[in-house]
């Protein structure tokens, strides 16, 4: 698995509810400035589905990034299987700083793993940024 964390200076309500909400998803939910995520869906549940549109901003590409919720412990884990079959978790710990989010994804085969902890992980700085400024 591919780890990666990041701490937000926010309570852990705020925290989890601009991960988790569609509207603020649509907010951060991309690895770089020409993409944007114009669309997501999320059922937050055990057998509940999510689905974040993610697009370049000049129309050239876009994917859906969807899985399905095996485990969602209200403001302290996640664990979900993606449309291919790989599966990730997330931990959200109160800490002295903030929260601090460490996310473990199972690599995909097409990218260097590099590549993918870098994409992954500038998400999640988007997400900080998001969540600490608004």
């Amino acid at each position: 698995m591919i780890t990666i964390k990041a701490t937000i200076k926010a309570s852990i309500e705020k925290v989890w509810n601009f991960w988790n909400s569609p509207e603020h998803i649509t907010k951060w939910a991309f690895a770089s400035a020409d993409w944007h995520s114009p669309k997501a869906e999320n059922d937050l549940r055990e057998g509940g589905k999510f689905s974040t549109t993610m697009a370049a901003k000049d129309g050239s590409m876009s994917f859906d990034f969807w899985g399905e919720y095996t485990l969602v412990k209200e403001n302290e884990a996640i664990k979900y299987v993606m449309g291919d079959g790989r599966t990730a978790e997330i931990t959200f710990t109160e800490t002295a700083d903030g929260v601090e989010i460490i996310e473990s994804f199972d690599p995909e085969t097409q990218n260097p793993e590099e590549m993918q902890r870098a994409g992954w992980q500038a998400i999640l700085d988007n997400f900080k940024n998001y969540a600490e400024n608004n």
